[in-house]
């Protein structure tokens, strides 16, 4: 029996020069290779591993003593004793208020007892818990352990409820806490454990990509299949761990995974660079660390497919250390979790990554991190007390490791396979959520998110500069209006919780969604049919530099309902009096205040920026107080009350409309001068067209000609052949036309751009040039993930 510290933290220091020990020495893992070439024989390499696995999970390179830490890891010890005074072993239970064959719970009290189980184990291995090596509490663990194995998660158990406790949710904390208390374990323990595994996750698990064995799920499978062989000693079963991984490496074309434009898949129609992303690329960096250099290395090529997906696929999505909610998924309403702690996690995950990537990589990674701490707008990133202390270590140790911090990016990013967008201004970020055949409108299921209905219509968020970065985080899901997300196009059609099915199961039948950017500007539509009624509209966005032009037309419905375009749907947190200023006049503060303009052209919102109406436009505000619970939106949330103020403006369309439009700019961040400066401004951006059939602007000042075609047909200078989105940037001598084809069914399209050109400088291969001259034509043959392709040519 060791020490009641548990094992050595020393003698893992001195057994592996790899893992969790480089975060500490600031190393990387190829750097570590020679040390690790000269591992012990078998046996003492799967301990090796074993105590690298507990590391990993525990953090290195940290003072107990220093905040956070020691105020961390108190509070762990604080749950830990908690969990110990409450724990009573009975038939059906080890907690009174966790059953283990409830039927309204299924199999959940099972993965939520090891969970509780996994905390004591760490509260006794952790340094400065108050609980650190204390026999009652470790000799507790064992006890649970073995009643869990007793009642529930053995060889004889045939599974109930969901899936993902048995394969997943159980056997991974099964298996980490097993790492940790190991050496308190007996060999028939440890057995009795790994046969629970080998029933529940047997190798057939991961014989097949598919069904749910894809993506994050493969990845946390193999992570299971991985410590269970470390903890067997079983050679077989790491190697299969390994090799199992090799199908969530390459990019896919459909279903779950990554994408080659950055987007990512889970559940086949859910945008999920957070959530499951995060569980993706924690398993993937783990395993990565956990491996590197021993005998069972991932050394697949495509193991880079992964390492370029930090800068591909994650950091496009993570604004000052929040991860975007519109690849959230149903997670935007767990009340424990949010986009600033999805972000912050995933960032851990990339401080990780870094240690088994090359040295230029690891150097761009730690200064992404470095930006984004800086400039993290709520509670400071390294003082977070919500992630777990490894995690801490990881990004203390990667920004103070950091050559420099990476400026906050400007510009668009679009994500066709997922139907997101992103944008960023100098002073600003914005997301962009759409849905069609290809992405649900959203998702619900295990009772959550169940009044995410319109989170897909269009919604459009946005976080200024130095405010506003608890706009989401701060009580916005249980509060806001679900019917009023802003950006959306939506009826008013009561709609029941979990309205079109679970699990992404409503989708709309379009195909018209996404758009053409050339990475300064980019033109982005949804062809919108409103779910479960008869709505249907086009709507553009048009990113150009600190402003988003925002058009709807062809906005039609007969549901008997009011049909309404939401400009925006403020949190102004539990006591906001920030004032509205529409057309230079002062609103009061009042709560209630519902306020219509029969002419609007801009309005002002103090603290978080500014709209203009071109021409003009007939708009809706109302202040009010809002009150709402978690558990109204997610079946676990609790039924405590929560309140926040909005301020909400809307264009009213009226009851079953016929070809509506609207039209507003979006200034994120600017002040109230800024705002009325340019709504004056009409030569800035025009607006060429806003039509159900082509909806497009210009701008003479930045030499940007840019159009939604929703047919064929012409804006200004540009026509085209058939449904596209294009970009034409010109200038002085030169001019830049992109294109892409968002209905992706690869047929060419033809463009005429009626200006003098001499020649073309370079083309895609996809496109073909027929006449230059007078005028330019070109045949575009479109790829079918609608990228967008592009050709340079030289002014006539």
């Amino acid at each position: 029996m060791p020490s009641a510290q548990g094992s050595s933290r020393r003698t893992f220091l001195a057994a592996s020069g790899t893992g969790a020990a480089a975060v500490a020495l600031g190393l990387t893992l190829p750097a570590q290779q020679a040390a690790a070439s000269q591992l012990a024989p078998a046996a003492d390499e799967f301990d090796t591993l074993r105590l690298r696995w507990r590391e990993l999970m525990l953090g290195s390179g940290f003072d107990a003593t220093a905040e956070p830490y020691a105020t961390k890891l108190a509070a762990l010890g604080t749950s830990a004793r908690t969990a110990l005074a409450t724990m009573a072993p009975a038939s059906g239970s080890l907690w009174p208020d966790l059953p283990l064959t409830d039927a309204a719970t299924g199999s959940a009290g099972m993965s939520t007892s090891y969970g509780r189980l996994n905390t004591m184990a760490q509260a006794w291995a952790q340094p400065g818990t108050g609980s650190t090596g204390d026999a009652t509490l470790i000799a507790a663990v064992g006890k649970g352990l073995d009643h869990l194995y007793t009642q529930i998660y053995n060889e004889n158990t045939k599974p109930f409820g969901n899936w993902w406790d048995w394969q997943i949710g159980s056997s991974r904390l099964l298996m980490d806490t097993a790492v940790i208390v190991y050496d308190t374990l007996t060999a028939d323990r440890l057995g009795h454990y790994t046969a629970a595994i080998d029933h529940f996750v047997p190798d057939s698990a991961v014989a097949v990509y598919s069904g749910t064995s894809t993506g994050a799920n493969r990845t946390d499978l193999c992570r299971v299949l991985a410590t269970r062989g470390v903890l067997g000693k079983n050679a077989a079963k790491i190697a299969l761990a390994r090799d199992a991984l090799s199908p969530v490496f390459p990019y896919v074309t459909a279903g779950d995974g990554l994408y080659a434009d950055g987007s990512f898949i889970q559940h086949t129609w859910i945008a999920y660079t957070g959530s499951y992303g995060e569980v993706q690329i924690d398993g993937l960096s783990r395993l990565f660390a956990l491996l590197a250099g021993s005998t069972w290395a991932v050394t697949d090529p495509n193991r880079q497919i992964i390492l370029d997906s930090v800068e591909r696929s994650y950091a496009p999505l993570i604004h000052d250390g929040l991860m975007m909610d519109c690849v959230n998924g149903r997670a935007i309403s767990r009340q424990t979790t949010d986009d600033q702690l999805m972000g912050r996690t995933i960032m851990a995950h990339i401080a990780m990554l870094a240690l088994g990537a090359s040295p230029a990589e690891r150097d761009r990674w730690r200064a992404l991190i470095k930006g984004w701490t800086d400039r993290a707008q709520t509670t400071p990133v390294l003082a977070d007390q919500r992630l777990s202390v490894a995690n801490l270590a990881l990004l203390r140790a990667a920004v103070d490791a950091a050559p420099t911090a990476a400026p906050a990016p400007v510009g668009p990013h679009l994500f066709p396979a997922m139907d997101r967008a992103v944008h960023r201004g100098s002073r600003f970020a914005a997301s962009l959520s759409m849905s069609s055949s290809r992405i649900a409108y959203y998702e619900n299921g295990n009772g959550e998110n169940l009044r995410g209905w319109h989170t897909g219509s269009g919604m459009l968020a946005w976080w200024g500069d130095g405010f506003a970065g608890d706009q989401y985080s701060d009580g916005f899901w249980p509060t806001a209006d679900p019917y009023r997300m802003p950006g959306t196009t939506v009826s008013r059609k009561p709609l029941a919780d979990g309205e079109g099915g679970a699990w992404g199961a409503a989708r709309p039948a379009v195909t018209w969604v996404g758009g053409a950017g050339d990475g300064t500007y980019a033109a982005v539509g949804q062809h919108l049919k409103g779910l479960s009624s008869t709505l249907t509209a086009r709507k553009s966005w048009f990113f150009v530099g600190d402003e988003i032009v925002c058009l709807g037309a062809g906005i039609t419905a007969a549901d008997g309902m009011p049909v309404e375009s939401v400009v925006d749907h403020r949190n102004l947190g539990a006591t906001g009096t920030n004032a509205l200023t529409v057309d230079g006049r002062r609103l009061p503060t009042t709560l209630g205040r519902h306020d219509t303009f029969p002419w609007a052209r801009w309005a002002h919102l103090a603290g978080h920026g500014g709209y203009v109406f071109p021409g003009g436009a007939a708009v809706q505000s109302l202040r009010e107080e809002r009150t709402g619970t978690w558990r109204a939106i997610n079946t676990g949330g609790t039924a405590d009350p929560v309140t926040r103020r909005y301020l909400t403006l809307w264009f009213a369309h009226g009851t079953d409309p016929a070809d509506a439009t609207y039209a507003y700019v979006l200034l994120p961040g600017a002040r109230q001068l800024e705002t009325a400066v340019r709504a004056a401004d009409h030569d800035k951006v025009r607006v060429l067209a806003n039509s159900p059939s082509v909806q497009a602007i210009s701008s003479h000042r930045l030499g940007l000609l840019a159009a939604n075609f929703w047919t064929a047909g012409a804006a200004g200078e540009l026509a085209v052949n058939g449904p596209a989105s294009a970009l034409v940037r010109t200038a002085r001598r030169t001019a830049t036309l992109s294109l892409a084809a968002p209905e992706r069914t690869g047929a060419p399209v033809e463009l005429i751009w009626d200006r003098p050109v001499r020649s073309v400088a370079s083309r895609d291969p996809r496109v073909e040039v027929l006449a230059t001259g007078r005028s330019l034509r070109l045949r575009i043959t479109p790829d079918t993930a609608c990228g967008t392709v592009r050709t340079d040519v030289v002014l006539g």
